[in-house]
């Protein structure tokens, strides 16, 4: 399946960077950071099926090793491009390791912002709980656009996704809102998560940085951050008063790390 992605720089000096977002999620959800990360990178965003602008394919396996070839296709085909640097948040991250697991001399570097898939039991069944979020999405989708304007449901809505959440900006907020209401592919890509985990291995000549919010209340610490899952030569991170999608909470201080990350390669 191709996907759908956008380059935001086409200077051919500076080496690629793919940023992948989490389950009902989409691109946008990483223009925070786009604009300073285009400075070093030709960035390149990726919509997963069903999110964003990426229709649904009932022949596209969901699972993040299957989406990772997906992307590893798409970005060929679109740029001829078939090595890069590649930061995911949530699904995204946990996409991005097995990308480096599953084809290392294509991945250049990797940073997880909140990597799912780092835990010891996977989960079996859907929990309803688990996707209020979701459904609080569809059923607001009709008026999101000026409900988000009000201070009781941007709390209902954000206030256990980040702790700085009367902060983020009403386009982040409307944005993420959108994208989650209309991800087709939110239920097909979580069933393709269940009773899975990550547990490939990336060689040591890979580095990778995985960073974590000290409140991050969708993939909580200890039970979704098992740090023996983890490549055993990462950078791992917490930064404080931070959540689940650190490219909101602390753009700056991501952007930092991604460069760190990439900075033995001629990056910063």
């Amino acid at each position: 399946m191709k996907l759908v992605t956008t380059l935001t720089q086409t200077d051919s000096k500076h080496p690629p960077l793919i940023l992948i977002h989490g389950l009902g999620s989409a691109a946008t959800a990483f223009k925070p950071i786009i604009p300073e990360l285009a400075k070093n990178f030709r960035v390149i965003t990726v919509d997963l099926p069903g999110h964003g602008r990426s229709p649904v394919d009932p022949a596209q396996l969901m699972d993040p090793k299957s989406l990772g070839r997906a992307i590893f296709d798409t970005v060929e085909s679109e740029y001829g491009i078939t090595t890069f640097h590649v930061a995911g948040n949530s699904l995204g991250g946990w996409i991005a390791l097995e990308m480096a697991a599953d084809k290392p001399s294509r991945i250049t570097t990797v940073t997880g912002l909140a990597p799912a898939g780092l835990w010891l039991i996977p989960s079996s069944k859907r929990l309803p709980s688990e996707a209020q979020s979701y459904y609080l999405a569809k059923v607001l989708r009709p008026v999101i656009r000026i409900g988000l304007r009000a201070i009781a449901l941007r709390k209902i809505g954000y206030s256990r996704v980040s702790p700085k959440w009367q902060e983020l900006s009403y386009e982040i907020c409307y944005d993420s809102a959108f994208a989650m209401g209309n991800a087709k592919g939110y239920f097909p890509a979580w069933d393709a998560m269940l009773g899975r985990r990550f547990d490939a291995k990336v060689p040591e000549s890979v580095p990778v940085t995985i960073l974590f919010g000290d409140t991050d209340n969708t993939l909580p610490y200890p039970v979704s951050q098992e740090r023996s899952l983890a490549p055993q030569h990462c950078a791992w991170i917490v930064i404080d008063n931070c959540g689940h999608a650190p490219m909101w909470d602390h753009p700056e201080k991501t952007v930092e790390l991604i460069l760190e990350n990439s900075r033995g390669f001629g990056i910063g």
